[in-house]
């Protein structure tokens, strides 16, 4: 993780995590937290799991957690953005809101922003398979001074040992 966008993505997701893991907490415990609510209790407890393996994966820098962790967030968080956008249009014949709904919409915003945005890290990155970093051999092959040069006395010849 050497971008600072990395860093605040994963933040971000780490975050978010935790803010997830609280909603789910008091919805088990039947407690009221702000009007929040989980969509679906049980898949917010699987989606937590996943999502936390995901977080691993995107500061690790590989696409498949970013992949992962945009559709498992694009699909929860989407059908709610969908449903309660229609609803407000006047699609379905229930067109008023709560104010607890519209919270749900706004979280579900966060959550998908921060998906999209985790995948967009991830491969605006060129950095990510062109640069890798190996610490035990940058520091010679990457430095100027330990090159070596050769004159015309310099054996050429590619002996096999065997």
């Amino acid at each position: 993780m050497k971008n600072f966008s990395t860093w605040l993505v994963v933040l971000f997701m780490a975050m978010f995590w935790v803010f997830r893991v609280i909603v789910a907490l008091m919805a088990q415990l039947n407690l009221d937290f702000g009007g929040i609510t989980p969509l679906n209790s049980q898949l917010e407890i699987i989606l937590l799991f996943v999502v936390l393996v995901c977080i691993i994966l995107v500061a690790k820098r590989k696409l498949i957690g970013g992949l992962i962790y945009a559709l498992s967030y694009g699909l929860y968080f989407g059908t709610n953005i969908i449903s309660r956008i229609s609803t407000i249009i006047g699609v379905t014949s229930n067109s008023i809101l709560d104010i607890g709904q519209y919270t749900d919409i706004v979280v579900s915003l966060v959550g998908v922003i921060l998906a999209v945005a985790v995948l967009i890290d991830l491969l605006v990155d060129k950095g990510r398979k062109a640069n890798p970093v190996d610490k035990k051999t940058d520091w010679f092959y990457k430095n100027d001074e330990f090159d070596r040069e050769f004159d015309d006395r310099a054996d050429k010849n590619n002996y096999r040992t065997m």
